[in-house]
């Protein structure tokens, strides 16, 4: 179904062939993200599409970084539910899975593949700074923000290469096929890299933790 070609403003139309865009991606992944397809979309010509983007290229570079706005806006409404309503680690590690399983996982690793790199850095800052907050005192910060690092790839990674990895240690059927019981190993191998307990939940600012907030968690032994 088309609709009218009516004159929209440069910024609508950008969103529009975003958001159409990352339809598409989520369906079928990145190969079905083609400019006539996200023309026909959008009701635009392809010439249309092109005057905002360039070309496919360039259109999948920014799909990526409208993939990263999103997850930053998801952080930041998961981060501000996990100070306000101590929700779980888990909901995080979710939270990561499920923005990729939509297709931006295999969009990351295609434009990696094809020499882009996005300038940008620091995107898990919020989340590196919250769970810094909870690690006994005196914690590497560079230990945090390699945990999450090693996360965000096996999160990113997961739904292209997930269940062959599971295959190749001894894994099959529904056990090999679902990821839901990797996501939660993921979460508990969080907790263990970091030193949190299992029911560790962000707390009350204290200004004798590493981050100025959380109470330091008793030495171990």
């Amino acid at each position: 179904m088309t609709t009218s070609r009516a004159r929209r403003a440069p910024e609508e139309a950008r969103r529009l062939i975003l958001d159409a865009a990352a339809s598409l991606l989520g369906e079928s992944g990145v190969a079905a993200v083609q400019m006539r397809a996200v023309a026909a979309r959008v009701g635009m010509t392809d010439a249309g599409v092109a005057h905002h983007f360039g070309n496919r290229e360039k259109l999948l570079a920014e799909l990526l970084r409208h993939g990263g706005r999103r997850l930053r806006d998801a952080l930041q409404e998961l981060l501000t539910s996990w100070l306000d309503h101590d929700a779980d680690l888990l909901e995080f590690v979710e939270a990561l899975h499920t923005l990729y399983r939509d297709g931006y996982g295999e969009l990351a690793v295609a434009l990696h593949a094809a020499g882009w790199r996005d300038p940008g850095s620091g995107m898990l800052d919020p989340v590196v700074d919250a769970l810094h907050r909870l690690r006994p005192h005196g914690g590497s910060l560079d230990d945090t923000r390699l945990a999450v690092a090693a996360l965000h790839q096996a999160m990113a990674t997961e739904p292209l290469y997930g269940s062959d990895f599971r295959r190749s240690a001894g894994l099959t059927g529904t056990a090999a096929d679902d990821s839901s019981a990797q996501v939660r190993w993921w979460a508990r191998q969080l907790h263990l890299a970091l030193g949190l307990r299992p029911d560790t939940a962000p707390g009350p600012r204290d200004p004798g933790s590493p981050a100025g907030s959380g109470p330091p968690a008793p030495a171990p032994g």
